[in-house]
């Protein structure tokens, strides 16, 4: 990214906050012995033929019943989209990710990809999650090369996330929208995608029950959540094609 150049939207809204502390709470061992990508299945190439072909691929199965939300009857629950943003950088591919303002309602201060609400006015979730990435982070979709999108996904805060993927062309540039967004960055998309990075979690909720959720963490950044769990789906997929293509 060439240049960060803020500028702001006018909406505030009340923080809420979770019940739970996510860096503190226990791993949980995982039963299933998952390898790296290759180099080749993470280049740019072989990411667009896997979304152009019929791969035969499961989701995660922790959240399988969240990643159904495609199906669901959606009465009380929010649509969002959010785009998934390949950036080339010369060490290989790049996931772009947001930092959340600490004083937003939904996920403050939490890490996520360009995304939120689908409007009445977006022709569908890849409309949606186009407009907002430019809103947030300043990219126009003239920058932005779609290759696909992987199924919604069911925030435990009832809200669909549906993944659009995309590659980010040369030559953007970031402007943050500073009412929303305190950070742009981005992650080795190869660390996002050796599943030795993936922690499964159990969370001890105020109310006595739990919650998993998976975390990648990176540097000084805790990636967890709706947003590791798409990153999670996204290496299944990858990996599905890779045995496959």
């Amino acid at each position: 990214m060439e240049r960060n150049l803020p500028h702001s939207r006018s909406v505030k809204r009340t923080v809420v906050v979770p019940g739970f502390d996510p860096q503190t709470q226990p791993i949980v061992p995982l039963s299933d012995i998952l390898l790296p990508l290759n180099n080749a299945t993470m280049e740019l190439d072989f990411i667009q033929k896997a979304f152009s072909s019929s791969v035969d691929w499961q989701v995660e199965p922790v959240f399988t019943e969240s990643f159904q939300a495609d199906s669901l009857d959606l009465i009380g629950i929010v649509q969002a989209a959010v785009f998934v943003p390949l950036v080339q950088r010369s060490d290989g591919l790049h996931l772009l990710f947001t930092r959340r303002a600490s004083h937003l309602y939904d996920h403050a201060g939490q890490i996520c990809f360009p995304g939120g609400r689908i409007e009445s006015t977006d022709q569908d979730a890849v409309a949606a999650a186009l407009r907002e990435t430019q809103e947030e982070i300043g990219v126009t979709p003239d920058y932005i090369q779609l290759i696909g999108t992987q199924p919604g996904f069911l925030t435990s805060t009832r809200f669909t996330m549906k993944p659009v993927i995309g590659y980010v062309r040369p030559g953007f540039t970031i402007r943050p929208d500073l009412t929303e967004v305190a950070e742009v960055f981005e992650v080795p998309l190869s660390f996002l995608m050796d599943p030795a990075n993936h922690f499964l979690h159990r969370a001890h909720l105020p109310d006595g029950g739990h919650r998993f959720y998976f975390s990648m963490p990176w540097k000084n950044y805790f990636i967890w959540g709706a947003t590791a769990a798409l990153i999670r789906n996204f290496y299944h997929f990858l990996s599905a094609a890779q045995s496959k293509l």
